[in-house]
């Protein structure tokens, strides 16, 4: 009687440690792939004249055209390591992916300036934001379907929610490594050449990350991979499989990451720069920290969500999301760069994150649980990163454009608009809770 009770506790004891273990690794490398990413929205102010003339008075909206641009690249990416996932192992195209970012992130850190090299500076700029777009666009659906398979059931939503809590981690690491360099330098000591340390601090760790992801189990069956090797697996990671027979989650992956992109970008990245402009000058240390806590704060918030939808069921948390974005989104973005009070800008943002949390804690078992097995990582990755590239890569540059020509309440319309679409697919076309591809009690 005794072994018959204990055994499965122990066995359940450990499946779980090893489900936490795979979590952490999977998100450590998520952690430092979306810190490269962040690291140049966050110090894009101070690198910006060491690629662009300082006379050129768009230089601002050059800066953030190559991070619209790098999304362009997401989709491809999203192809190339979803086929390579779904054929091969999520572990080793997880592996490669971060290898990618290593590079491009030591690559701009030694890049000459403009002064130097002239136009080339750009380019090279340009190019390295290329190809960290092209892996971005695999780590994201690799490492949402990875850690969205490696979660035990009953517990998906809240471990899976750690794929946000690292990709906002990422934005939180940007930012106060920015606030650890205003402390000890001067502006025009991290424009001179600090920004570059701070790209070299994301290659430096993504090495690390590269160690780590060598230990993570593989949640593809060694069978999968091998049949894949030997030709028998046509359909895994096939874009005929899923035009043709998986249009249906790929279009639903496609609408419901549409609002969650678009307010997520306009949020958290907009966001921090709407309260950077408001304490700019003596202020500035203000804004930081304002912008570090906010932003921490949006990070706590993820396993919050994800152990709720655990409870209540994922479409109830998108609904929430839906409304909220659909009757906030013109406030915040109208009223919080008018916001000169610390407090008042913290929770007019903080509101926002509440909000956001509604889709970021969910989103990636969400859309892994739509699609079966062979053709999970390149759906979630391809759906998400049309999305992602149509309507979040562009907002800050929709913004940054709306803003030099008055048109901020126009931005604020299409923003809601977009959220709005998703918010009726939510309600129509999402169940609370039901059979799914994850549990495999699907098809």
């Amino acid at each position: 009687m005794s072994t018959s009770t204990v055994t499965p506790a122990r066995s359940d004891h450990a499946a779980l440690r090893r489900s936490i273990s795979n979590t952490l690794k999977g998100s450590a490398g998520n952690l430092v792939e979306w810190y490269d990413v962040y690291v140049y929205s966050v110090f894009a102010v101070y690198f910006e004249s060491q690629f662009f003339s300082a006379a050129d008075k768009n230089s601002t909206i050059y800066v953030w055209a190559i991070f619209a641009a790098t999304f362009l690249m997401r989709p491809i990416g999203a192809w190339y390591f979803g086929r390579f996932a779904d054929r091969y192992g999520r572990r080793l195209a997880l592996t490669v992916s971060v290898s990618v970012m290593a590079g491009c992130s030591f690559l701009i850190a030694i890049t000459p300036t403009a002064s130097q090299i002239g136009g080339a500076a750009a380019l090279v700029l340009l190019f390295a934001r290329l190809l960290q777009g092209f892996a971005t666009g695999g780590e994201y659906g690799t490492s949402a379907t990875y850690m969205s398979e490696a979660a035990l059931p009953g517990r998906r939503g809240f471990l899976s929610s750690f794929h946000y809590v690292t990709l906002v981690g990422g934005h939180v690491l940007a930012q106060l490594t920015l606030l650890l360099m205003l402390t000890f330098w001067d502006k025009p000591e991290i424009s001179a050449w600090g920004w570059r340390v701070a790209f070299g601090i994301g290659g430096i760790a993504a090495l690390v990350v590269f160690w780590l992801r060598r230990s993570m189990d593989e949640s593809l069956t060694a069978d999968s991979i091998e049949a894949a090797r030997e030709g028998r697996a046509k359909a895994s990671g096939s874009m005929y499989e899923l035009f043709v027979h998986q249009w249906r989650p790929l279009l639903l992956c496609f609408l419901i990451t549409a609002g969650g992109t678009v307010a997520f970008y306009t949020y958290s990245v907009n966001g921090p720069k709407m309260i950077q402009s408001a304490f700019a000058g003596d202020d500035v240390m203000t804004g930081t920290l304002i912008n570090l806590g906010v932003l921490a704060f949006l990070m706590v918030l993820q396993p919050l969500g994800g152990w709720l939808s655990d409870r209540i069921g994922r479409k109830s948390l998108l609904v929430f999301f839906g409304v909220g974005g659909v009757l906030y989104t013109w406030y915040m973005v109208t009223q919080l760069p008018q916001q000169h009070d610390a407090l008042a800008a913290f929770m007019t943002l903080a509101i926002a994150f509440v909000i956001l949390t509604g889709y970021t804690s969910i989103n990636a078992v969400v859309k892994a649980e739509l699609f079966p097995t062979h053709v999970r990582a390149l759906g979630v990755g391809f759906g998400y990163a049309l999305a992602n590239s149509l309507f979040g890569g562009t907002a800050p540059l929709l913004y940054q454009a709306a803003l030099k020509t008055g048109h901020v309440d126009t931005f604020a319309i299409y923003v809601t608009a977009v959220i709005a679409v998703s918010l009726v697919v939510y309600v129509f076309f999402l169940k609370n809770k039901g059979p799914n591809w994850l549990d495999g009690t699907r098809g």
